[in-house]
């Protein structure tokens, strides 16, 4: 279960955060694969901090020793034994701590592969919805801050809160009395909990929604530094971002005095016990009922509760930001799971499963429709087939639902309503899409392109980039396959970006190939010869391409007009254009544009 959507100051509708109960139980999920592991460990250290407590009393023994002016010799024994239990609890802690650790990090490893797991596979509407700037800090922020309290905190909290629990049960064998003493100074640190918690929560989470709002802006701003520039607005942005930020250090700066204030009012406990115990040593000593090193051994026994159970309460700060930062992440793996409803209203139940795959190479879109929001419909009842082998582009005009349609058909987004039946090979879906923002991934180049088959040979690499008309500038690259791409590396033009993407979709051999834009980005000057790395790449197979220039709707077998997100034609290029329909408009248009624009002889 998670909480509904915040929405940050931006306007965005960022992603849920789970309950504290559904918190708890996906943590649960993530332990109970190495159980074994947490109960050794745990036992371990039971065993390190039982040895431990020996130290308390030895030392009393040595009070008692001096006390009663016994022989020096007397003191060889409990010497030995102290330097025994510091060799034994050592090792035993080292080794305690050692699980701890590593349960810790096999747990961390697996929430983050399951945190990018389902990332990845969010629907691409509600991440626009939220910014990247939600997402992103949740990937940097929060994972750091719960990878922070798994290698800090979670050990130095199960060694306290074991040493706390048998201390007590220490002082209790010495004699009751004792513990009843020590016992006056925890209500005022349950107290101090509580008044911490009640406030901590709430806070942190406030302060990583500020953070992603703070991302958000920034991202916005530098992402859109030509267009702000250009419309001479960097004053209203810059104030923007300064006000973001002045509400992140204001968050802090509430989380610094709250920390202080906690900090406080645990001196004040630690004072009130260990006076107590010291005058019930007092007066124990003076009625006889124990020795000096007895009551010496309680205060010592109070004296080392100071570090544990200020280790354990002050792990209160890191527990509830990592808690805060572990709901977040719960959040988006638990909206990867769910159905997204859209336009206010789950998809109808004679609708119970919106994709499924065939073994013919044939795709079927039934009364599709899709809202981004209520009240914000996008596709209205959208039907089409696509027959094996054939080549249909999608055209219309901006907002008329191109891409959103191009996204379902690749699976990457789930309609509102309808159903889509793609092909599929091995029992599942066959389809890959290229849409015209292309990334190019860090590593070689062979790498990249083994993103889409990781057991592709180089002469498979080669022959995929010689389909794609790009062989011969990336074995012109200073080491060729081996080339460093990406971030850091050499740089790719958006064109030679672009044939590597469709050098990949030659790689994974898809049953459907998706096409949205794929060759906007070439420019004027680089349009036709992507077009043709387009053709040459979608050879054999079906394939829906959105059309950001008309000689590819030529190209296709057939033509689908998309007006309004409803379809408003259907068919061959040449009888479309002499229908006088819409598309003979936009190809009047788009044809006009170019004789314009065409150089003189």
């Amino acid at each position: 279960m998670t909480t509904p959507s915040p929405t940050a100051d931006t306007g965005a509708e960022l992603l849920p955060i789970a309950t504290p109960a559904r918190t708890r139980a996906a943590l649960r999920t993530l332990i109970r694969p190495d159980r074994g592991l947490a109960l050794t460990g745990l036992g371990i250290l039971v065993a390190a901090t039982a040895v431990g407590l020996l130290v308390q009393p030895l030392l009393g023994r040595i009070v008692d020793i001096v006390a009663d002016g016994r022989p020096a010799g007397d003191l060889t024994l409990p010497v030995v034994l102290l330097v025994a239990v510091a060799v034994v609890q050592g090792l035993t802690t080292t080794l305690g701590l050692t699980r701890i650790a590593r349960l810790g990090e096999t747990v961390l490893a697996r929430l983050r592969e399951r945190f990018v797991e389902r990332a990845l596979n969010l629907p691409a509407d509600r991440l626009e919805r939220a910014g990247a700037g939600d997402l992103t800090a949740r990937v940097t922020g929060d994972v750091a801050r719960v990878a922070e309290a798994v290698r800090s905190a979670l050990p130095v909290m199960a060694r306290s809160v074991l040493a706390i629990l048998l201390t007590l049960g220490a002082l209790a064998l010495l004699d009751v009395r004792f513990l009843l003493a020590a016992l006056l100074a925890v209500p005022v640190q349950l107290l101090t909990a509580r008044w911490y918690v009640r406030r901590a929560l709430t806070l942190y989470a406030d302060q990583r929604v500020a953070n992603g709002a703070q991302q958000q802006q920034l991202l916005e701003t530098i992402g859109g530094a030509v267009t702000v520039r250009g419309h001479r607005l960097e004053e209203q942005h810059t104030e923007r971002s300064a006000g973001r930020s002045r509400k992140a250090v204001d968050l802090t700066m509430r989380s610094v005095n709250l920390v202080l204030g906690f900090y406080g009012r645990l001196h004040i406990a630690e004072y009130i016990g260990l006076a107590a115990v010291l005058i019930a040593g007092f007066w124990l000593v003076r009625d006889g009922a124990v020795s000096i090193g007895t009551a010496t051994a309680a205060a010592l026994y109070f004296h080392s509760l100071f570090g544990p159970v200020n280790a354990a309460l002050v792990l209160l700060d890191d527990a509830q930001s990592a808690a805060a930062g572990l709901a977040r992440l719960v959040g988006v793996t638990d909206l990867a799971e769910q159905p997204e409803p859209t336009a206010g209203k789950a998809a109808p139940v004679s609708v119970p499963q919106q994709r499924t795959v065939s073994s013919e190479a044939a795709v079927t879109v039934h009364e599709v429709g899709h809202a981004y929001g209520p009240g914000r419909p996008v596709l209205h009842e959208v039907s089409l087939t696509l027959k094996a082998g054939e080549h249909v582009a999608l055209v219309g005009t901006s907002g008329a639902g191109k891409s959103t349609l191009a996204r379902i058909v690749a699976g990457v987004q789930q309609p509102t309503t309808g159903t889509v039946t793609a092909p599929a090979s091995n029992g599942e879906a066959s389809v890959v899409l290229v849409t015209q923002e292309v990334h190019v991934f860090t590593g070689t180049l062979a790498e990249d392109l083994r993103l889409a088959r990781p057991d592709a040979t180089d002469a498979d690499l080669r022959t995929a980039l010689s389909t794609v008309h790009a062989l011969d500038w990336a074995e012109a690259l200073p080491d060729g396959l081996a080339t460093v791409v990406g971030e850091g590396g050499h740089r790719l033009d958006p064109a030679r970006a672009q044939q590597l993407a469709l050098a990949r979709l030659v790689l994974a051999d898809p049953a459907l190939a998706v096409l949205d834009e794929a060759t906007a980005e070439a420019g004027s000057a680089g349009a036709r010869a992507l077009e043709r790395s387009a053709e040459a790449a979608l050879a054999g197979r079906t394939a829906l391409v959105v059309a950001h220039r008309l000689t590819q709707a030529v190209a296709a077998d057939r033509v689908v007009v998309l007006e309004a997100g409803r379809v408003v034609e259907s068919g061959p290029h040449d009888e479309l254009r002499d229908a006088d329909g819409p598309y003979a408009a936009l190809w009047r248009a788009w044809s006009g544009s170019r004789a314009t624009t065409a150089p003189h002889p």
